[in-house]
């Protein structure tokens, strides 16, 4: 595990403290949380940016046959004999 040295103002310190008091070693996974909880709300904002830029097709969206693979279809594996 890497270690991080941040530096906050007195007003975050005294709301974490109230969140995850430092004595509890509640803190450290509470702050772990919140950095994994940006970083998943920064790639979904970057899917939605995706999506936003190029949409799927109306086609795709509603109808499943679009992108499954029809039932029975042979697969690269089925032709190994495995």
């Amino acid at each position: 595990m890497k270690r991080l040295t941040i530096e906050i103002g007195d007003d975050l310190a005294a709301l974490l403290e109230l969140a995850a008091p430092g004595r509890s070693r509640r803190r450290s996974d509470f702050i772990r949380r919140a950095i994994r909880k940006a970083l998943w709300e920064l790639e979904e904002r970057k899917t939605a940016d995706a999506y936003a830029r190029q949409p799927d097709t109306l086609d795709a969206f509603v109808d499943g046959g679009v992108w499954e693979r029809p039932t029975g279809a042979a697969t690269e594996d089925d032709s190994c004999g495995g």
